[in-house]
Parts: structure tokens; C-alpha cells; sequence
């Protein structure tokens, strides 16, 4: 028997076997919740957010025996700072571990997980051993990839008002510097977001930062200025040898002129930004949440300045902007990003945080309930978006990190977001941690109030969210972290608007106190703490099955290998057997100021075995059959596309070729090898004979 019919006779065994499997059960939902392992300064981490120079400017406001609305323009924006969080295995020992940021006077942490030693979730602080403490620096976002391809992760810290700082991993847990003799570390921008990915498609990561506007010293460009203060972001290539090029102008994505309206061509205010394939057409998008703040809409008198904007990659690196055709062109007070397929019909959507519904509604008549809503936009087959509202949910809380994960591993992707906002006059404090379960991967969301650690995240002023699993249970975990915290007693008062909502017990902590007069307020003597940072393990109680997939880009370790070696932009779907496939793409970036676990975790709910497909940049398919319940799989670029059409004989010598020079270079075992090969071979006949 020749070997293609062998093959084909294997596959549809396999195949069958598939079918046979008992179709999943109905997906338990729920089950599950969280503990706050960091409270109290346990697991080894002691956290402190310090205070950036500019809140003095604050202190001084409180200290008038007045505070009107030109104090407020006056006051300082994040005069508790801005920090960040980065989720990432930062040592190479198979364990997630994390960096958050701080502010000048006390260095940043990089807290080393020590699972992989002791067997439980507990952390050391190495960031000044490991060189990447930047004490000097008023820190603010962070992101990290692998900039040279060399197998470590690299790390970019942001900065307020001062150059950014790129450090590269010496793959000895030590960290150099580089940032500073390349474009990366030339500006000084208030920076709040970065995303690593291969926009020109040289297997090359590449840098997005997300700017604000200067001076963070006042608000004038939140209540009074909606264009003139702003800032451009930045698109940095990377030109190999650690060195970077701003390419911001000629990339397209300072251009806005596909957006109708005033601000054609002007800089935004953008809070979170994200590199990632979202048409699923090979190549890395860019979707940018850009703030309307306190400035009026169009329908007040103003302009509608806060849209979420979607650049489109033609495939060379340059991006056109078709918010407007996507449907995207949404105002609101966009903060952050996250993405998945939410309702499984094999298109990506965003979702994207905000205001919420609490502040601005009961103030503002032009306001409609769910305008400020933190919601989802539904992708379509046509490229476009739908926005559904949050349906049931009514409205929803203030958001600045957020994520997309299957947290209870029913088989769908669930929404996690966070956030507090320091107004001036008082404290935004709606949101409690928030979670939000699909039901049935149809993007019907209920708010689930059942999971929460215990911490009183309402009395954190929550900024960074990162995701990913910390203690490899095969179930997403979740860390905060926030610039203050409010103590008891301090008093919350409940905002007092009804809609019917669960989040209808939103409250706001009362910092100044009105006169009675216009606008005036004085100043009540609430205090607040240094901010924490929270470490939320998941109970995993719930039994449901589970596989994770971290993807391996070949660029450099095969000969056709064109990914890089993160696999950043590529598109993971899996296929519980008798289940619906969800897809999650690979990605940096989009929560604000951070950045989650590269490894991708799915739940199969009562499944036991999957199918799971990689779609890569450049559009190359592969697929391997009969993932278990439990593993961790790290997946590699095969550059042999399952439906590249073409002989048999050609496509399964690329195939060999390809995993041979795989395993010699390290990336996969001997097993391994013969495991892809003869899922590929399966699949190249599953796609030409289906």
C-alpha cells in the first residue's frame, strides 16, 4: 500500500474516532472563583504603587479654601501614576511571571514565579538583579516580545513625559538595555499602551505605542482643548540588531482622513492600541481606543473625537483608516481592547472599555444609556462591525484593563475588565471587578458577581490587567494592579441612578464636597494608600477540560520559516470534539498598559479530545488532531499550508523537511515530529477530498 493511502486510511480512522467521541454535554457554566493570593502582602509580594511628582500639584488644589471648574482643568491627570502589568515567562522555566510598573523613587517589580520550584504560586522580586528596575523612570505601560528571535522575551517599559526603555533579554535572567541607540528611546510622549507584532511581514516584531497628550501636569486637553495638546503614536520597525526606526508618518496610521469629521488628520488622545490580524486575512491590523473624555459629542455641540479606529494592513505595512466602513466609528470614552470570536461564527470582534453608563449619563442629557457602555462590536463576514448593545445587562461599569478568556472552560470566551478613575472632585468607583460569562459562545453575557477573591477591588483605583495562567491548572488567572487605594472607612456613595442593572450599585468615593454654589467644592480630607497589586488564582473547581496552545513562529529555525518566533498574529481555533470551534488570536497588547500571557488557554467543557488549527501570518494552515483534555501543546510553524493545494508528494516534503529541521534545532522532540507529521498529512487530505 503506498504511503498516501496508508495515510488517508489513518486519517479517516482518526477522523472517525473524532466523530465517535461523545458530543460534549451541555457546558457546565460557572463553578469556578477566585482568590486573592497577593492580600495582605502574601506570596511574596509587598507592591506599592508610589505617587508621581505631580500629585504634589493635586495636594496644593485640595489645599484652597475653594475648587472650581479652572482647579479641575488645573488638576493633575494619574497624579497616582499610571502602571502597568506584563504577564510573561520572562526566565524560560515553563512558569508565568510579572512585571509592574512604578513610579521615580522605587523601582519597578519583575516577580519571578517560583512554581516551577516549589510547587505552589509564590513570588521573588529580581527587577534589580535582572537590570530592568528603571527606578528613575515615571513608568507607565508595558509589553514584551522577542525582538532578535533568539528564543527570550524582550521587554519595553513606557514612560511619562520621558524616553521609553527597550530592554533586551540576555537569556541568563539578566536584561540590557537597548532602547536608547535606536528611534524607541527618542521621544518623550506620555505613552500609556505598546503592542509587539510583524506589521511588514520580515519575521521581525515591530512596536506600537499608544501616546496620550503632554502635559499630564492638567486636564486641559480632557474638559477644554480636543486637539492641539494631543499626541501622535508611534510605529516603530525593527531594523534587526536591536534598532528601531519611527515609521509612524509614512505607515499610515497618524492618517485619519478616512474618519468624516473635523479632527481629519489631527492627533487623539489613545488610551490602548493593538496590533493584530482582525480581518484574518494574514497580515497585522491595528485598532487604536481613542478617548472622547469630558470633551462635548456632536450631539452636544461638540465633536465626536472618541472612536475606536481600525487601520487596515495592506500587507507591505502601510494601513488605511475604515473605521467609518467597519461600522467602528463609535464616540465614546474608549480605554481599552480586547479580542476573540465571542459568539464562534469564525469572525474576530473587539471589545472595547469605557466610561461606563454612572458619571456622565445622570449629567449630560445628550448621553444615551449604553452610549458610555464598556460593550462588544460583533465582527461580519463583510469585514464590518455590529454593535448589539449589552442586551440584558442593561449597562455596564468604567473599564481600563480588560481581557478576553474562557475563564470557568465551558468552551466559550468570557470578558474580564477593571477600573477606577480619578475625576478630581471625587473618585469613579462603579466597577468591582468585572466578569462576564457567555453563555453558550453566542455573545449573551450575564454578569457573574459569584467568582470575586473577596478583595474589594471598588477600593482599588484599578488601571493594569494581565491574564494567563499562573499556576498551570489549565484555567485563567487574573492580576491588577492600581495607582491608590481608598481605605476604610472611607465613605462610597452610591451614584443613585436606577436602570435595572446588576451594576446598579455603582458608587463614587467623594473627594471634594459641594457648596451649593456652581462648581464650587471643598476639599473633604479623604486620604488614599499607595496602589496594590492583586494576584487572583482561579478555583479550577468546575471540571471542565481544558488545552492551552502557545504558538512557535520557524523564522530562523527552518529554512521557508517566515513567522516570528512569538507567533504573534497568528489565529488559534479549536474544535472540542461535539463542540463549537472558538478562535482567540495571538496578540500583544490592547488592556490597557499591559500585557497578557502569550500562552492561549480553551476550555472543552465536558469534552475530552480537540482539533486545533493555526492559521499563521502569511496565511499558511496547519492542524493537529486529537489534542487531550490537559495538554499543553507548544505548536510550531510548519511553512506547508494544509490547503495550499498543489501534489501530495510536495506538500508532505515540506512537511518532513520542515519538522526535521524543527527537532535538529531544538524547537520540537522526535515524538513530536512524528505527531505534526501525521496530523499534517491527515489534514492535507481532510482539506482536498472534504
Amino acid at each position: 500500500m503506498s504511503l498516501s493511502n496508508r495515510s488517508c486510511l489513518v486519517g479517516l480512522s482518526i477522523l472517525a474516532g473524532l466523530v465517535a467521541t461523545s458530543p460534549t454535554s451541555a457546558l457546565a457554566d460557572g463553578g469556578v472563583d477566585f482568590v486573592d493570593i497577593a492580600s495582605g502582602d502574601s506570596a511574596g509580594v509587598s507592591y506599592r504603587r508610589i505617587a508621581s511628582p505631580r500629585d504634589a500639584i493635586f495636594d496644593a488644589l485640595k489645599a484652597q479654601p475653594l475648587y472650581t471648574f479652572d482647579d479641575l482643568v488645573s488638576t493633575p491627570i494619574k497624579g497616582r501614576g499610571a502602571p502597568g502589568i506584563a504577564m510573561f515567562d520572562y526566565d524560560g522555566d515553563g512558569d508565568q511571571d510579572l512585571y509592574v510598573t512604578n513610579g521615580p523613587g522605587r523601582g519597578n517589580s519583575l516577580y519571578e514565579n517560583q512554581l516551577d520550584s516549589l510547587g505552589v504560586v509564590e513570588f521573588v522580586d529580581v527587577a534589580a538583579a535582572a537590570g530592568v528596575a528603571a527606578t528613575s523612570q515615571d513608568s507607565t505601560g508595558t509589553c514584551y516580545g522577542d525582538i532578535d528571535n533568539d528564543g527570550d522575551q524582550d521587554l519595553l517599559v513606557l514612560g511619562t513625559a520621558g524616553p521609553n526603555r527597550l530592554f533586551e533579554n540576555n537569556g541568563d535572567g539578566t536584561f540590557e538595555e537597548t532602547g536608547q541607540l535606536s528611534d524607541i528611546g527618542s521621544s518623550s510622549y506620555h505613552s500609556t499602551t505598546c503592542s509587539f507584532g510583524d506589521v511588514d511581514g520580515d519575521g521581525l516584531l515591530d512596536v506600537l505605542v499608544a501616546n496620550t497628550y503632554g502635559s499630564w501636569d492638567q486636564q486641559g486637553a480632557i474638559f477644554v482643548e480636543p486637539f492641539a495638546q494631543n499626541e501622535p503614536n508611534e510605529l516603530f520597525i525593527n531594523q534587526g540588531d536591536g534598532l528601531f526606526s519611527d515609521q509612524a508618518a509614512s505607515s499610515g496610521i497618524l492618517d485619519t482622513t478616512g474618519f468624516s469629521g473635523p479632527f481629519d488628520g489631527s492627533n487623539t488622545i489613545t488610551w490602548a492600541a493593538a496590533l493584530i490580524d482582525i480581518d484574518r486575512d494574514g497580515d497585522l491590523d491595528m485598532v487604536q481606543a481613542d478617548d472622547q473624555a469630558a470633551f462635548p459629542n456632536a450631539a452636544g455641540g461638540g465633536i465626536d473625537r472618541g472612536v475606536l479606529h481600525l487601520f487596515e494592513n495592506d500587507g507591505t505595512g502601510f494601513f488605511t483608516d475604515v473605521s467609518v466602513s467597519a461600522g467602528l466609528n463609535k464616540q465614546g470614552q474608549w480605554m481599552s481592547l480586547a479580542f476573540s470570536d465571542l459568539n464562534c461564527d469564525g469572525a474576530m470582534d473587539i471589545f472595547g472599555g469605557n466610561l461606563g453608563d454612572y458619571m456622565f449619563l445622570p449629567l449630560d442629557p445628550s448621553y444615551e444609556l449604553g452610549a458610555s457602555s464598556s460593550r462588544w462590536f460583533l465582527g461580519q463576514s463583510d469585514g464590518s462591525y455590529t454593535d448589539p448593545g449589552v442586551g440584558a445587562l442593561v449597562s455596564t461599569p468604567f473599564s481600563w484593563g480588560s481581557g478576553a478568556a474562557d475563564y470557568d472552560n465551558d468552551g466559550d470566551p468570557d470578558i474580564i475588565f477593571h477600573g477606577g478613575l480619578d475625576v478630581g472632585p471625587f473618585v469613579e468607583a462603579s466597577n468591582a471587578g468585572t466578569f462576564l460569562r457567555n453563555q453558550g459562545c453566542n455573545a449573551d453575557f450575564v454578569h457573574d458577581e459569584e467568582v470575586l477573591s473577596g478583595t474589594n477591588h471598588r477600593r482599588r483605583n484599578v488601571q493594569g490587567v494581565a491574564i494567563g495562567d499562573l499556576d498551570n491548572d489549565g484555567f485563567a488567572d487574573v492580576v491588577s494592579v492600581s495607582n491608590f487605594d481608598t481605605p476604610e472607612p472611607t465613605p462610597q456613595v452610591p451614584y443613585g441612578v436606577t436602570y435595572g442593572s446588576t451594576f446598579d450599585d455603582a458608587a463614587l468615593v467623594p473627594t471634594f464636597a459641594p457648596t451649593g454654589n456652581p462648581f464650587e467644592f471643598v476639599f473633604t480630607g479623604i486620604g488614599v494608600e499607595e496602589g496594590t497589586l492583586s494576584v487572583e488564582l482561579n478555583s479550577a473547581g468546575n471540571g471542565n477540560g481544558w488545552l492551552q496552545i502557545h504558538t512557535l513562529g520557524a523564522v530562523g529555525l527552518t529554512d521557508d520559516g517566515v513567522v516570528n518566533r512569538d507567533g504573534i498574529g497568528a489565529t488559534v481555533t479549536v474544535t472540542p470534539a461535539g463542540g463549537v470551534s472558538a478562535s482567540s488570536p495571538v496578540h500583544s497588547g490592547g488592556t490597557y498598559a499591559s500585557d497578557h500571557a502569550r500562552t492561549l488557554g480553551f476550555g472543552l467543557g465536558s469534552a475530552s479530545v480537540a482539533q486545533v488549527d493555526v492559521t499563521w501570518p502569511g496565511g499558511v494552515k496547519n492542524r493537529l488532531y486529537g489534542v487531550n483534555d490537559g495538554e499543553s501543546i507548544d505548536f510550531p510553524e510548519i511553512p506547508c499550508s494544509i490547503d495550499g493545494g498543489g501534489s501530495f508528494n510536495t506538500y508532505h516534503k515540506c512537511v518532513k523537511g520542515s519538522l526535521k529541521d524543527l527537532r535538529d534545532a531544538g524547537a520540537i522532540t522526535n515524538a513530536q515530529r512524528k505527531r505534526f507529521r501525521l496530523s499534517a498529512v491527515i489534514a492535507w487530505f481532510a482539506e482536498t477530498y472534504s
